[in-house]
């Protein structure tokens, strides 16, 4: 099936993919022609195993549990927004006509729900999510207006659209601009049109591989600074609000409890503005030993916040006489 699906493969490409020694492949390369399946080998180096044009295996020996599990690889959700649902559908329901009656796909459905929207958070507007899709699909460029983050003017760009990456609940376009990869959020694209002009796919490009180092990329240069903190068992506890990566690194920093059970540890933050809202969200049960500056800052926020809420608060009448 692998080499049905993906052409010729060398001996050390199938070993890799297996985890096994090319000393297995070669044996089960054997056993293969044995049974009657037409694989040859090209020699040379760009050669490999590859099956004889026109040959395919049918989808046999699935087991109930095999079969029922591919019920969860398309997510309803996402399958509407990219404008798939009823393609979806009549895949399932030829797959279910073709399946054996002791398979039971129904069961999944009862039993796992997949929901990839992050909590507090409803499904963003993706006026231009069809069209990005069918031009990703299609390796036509696409001609698009976008909006980068924190700014309200829309600029024009010619992309090479390469991907949709779906994390967290939101849309995420992997395309070519000009000679480098980047990433846009389908939510800030707008006006997308699918250009006739089609483009040629880089074929090194892995798009999983791609994700995954862009991500870590992000992460580690999302936190240019760091906080030195005390913090209660409560506040400790609550690290997890902050985001994962707040918290393995209080894990990897954090000193002996002393006697009230309050540890040392190194938070890392974006800067000190944001370092200030964040640890805020931890109350009473954090303190801030530096750097100056950020400790500085929440002295100032809480001060602004002591003022404000010391006195009881204006009658609504009286705030409409002073700001008419």
């Amino acid at each position: 099936m692998l080499l049905q699906t993906r052409g010729r493969m060398s001996a050390t490409a199938l070993a890799r993919e297996f985890e096994v020694s090319v000393r297995t492949i070669h044996r089960d390369i054997d056993q293969l022609s044995a049974a009657g399946v037409p694989v040859f080998a090209e020699r040379g180096r760009d050669g490999g195993f590859q099956l004889m044009d026109g040959y395919r295996t049918n989808l046999t020996g699935l087991s109930q549990s095999e079969a029922e599990t591919l019920f969860l690889a398309g997510l309803p959700g996402p399958m509407a927004q990219l404008g798939l649902a009823e393609t979806l559908g009549a895949a399932r329901l030829k797959v279910m006509a073709a399946l054996p009656a002791k398979v039971q796909p129904e069961r999944i459905a009862a039993r796992f729900h997949l929901d990839p929207v992050a909590w507090f958070r409803g499904a963003e507007p993706l006026p231009s999510l069809q069209a990005v899709a069918q031009a990703v699909w299609r390796e036509r460029h696409l001609a698009l207006r976008y909006r980068r983050a924190g700014q309200s003017a829309l600029k024009a760009l010619k992309l090479c659209p390469l991907g949709l990456v779906l994390k967290g609940g939101i849309w995420y376009l992997v395309a070519q601009n000009g000679k480098s990869v980047r990433t846009y959020r389908v939510s800030a694209i707008f006006d997308a049109a699918i250009l006739d002009e089609s483009f040629a796919r880089p074929k090194d490009f892995d798009l999983p591989a791609y994700w995954q180092k862009a991500s870590r990329d992000y992460e580690s240069g999302l936190y240019l600074e760091r906080a030195d903190v005390r913090l209660s068992p409560k506040g400790f506890a609550r690290l997890d609000a902050l985001g994962p990566a707040v918290m393995e690194a209080a894990k990897r920093t954090a000193s002996r409890p002393d006697r009230e059970g309050w540890v040392r540890c190194a938070l890392p933050i974006e800067a000190v503005e944001v370092g200030v809202r964040e640890l805020l969200r931890l109350g009473e049960e954090v303190e801030i030993e530096g750097p100056p500056a950020l400790r500085k800052a929440m002295e100032s926020t809480l001060a602004a916040m002591l003022t404000r809420h010391r006195h009881a608060p204006r009658s609504r009448a009286g705030r409409s006489r002073r700001n008419p």
